[in-house]
């Protein structure tokens, strides 16, 4: 979710241009389970999906949340 958030242009990402250190099971459970909390749309192509994060619905919900995340610095540059 944070690259989505990250992305300001709120435009539709494939679900493959994700670079998820993950299965394709386990991302696929993900993308649901993010669906499922109203945080993302997924539009279904037929042969793939198109994501789109719900950034008015999440701003109402949980204002402040999305430019948490975008300045959270990159998972590789935590403090150890």
């Amino acid at each position: 979710m944070t690259q989505l958030a990250t992305d300001r242009s709120d435009s539709e990402r494939g679900c493959n241009s994700f670079d998820l250190p993950i299965s394709k099971q386990t991302q696929t459970h993900h993308f649901r389970v993010l669906r499922e909390a109203g945080l993302i749309d997924e539009i279904d192509y037929g042969n793939r999906k198109g994501i789109r994060l719900r950034r008015a619905d999440i701003e109402k919900r949980f204002p402040g949340l999305l430019a948490l995340l975008g300045a959270a610095p990159p998972a590789d540059t935590a403090p150890r």
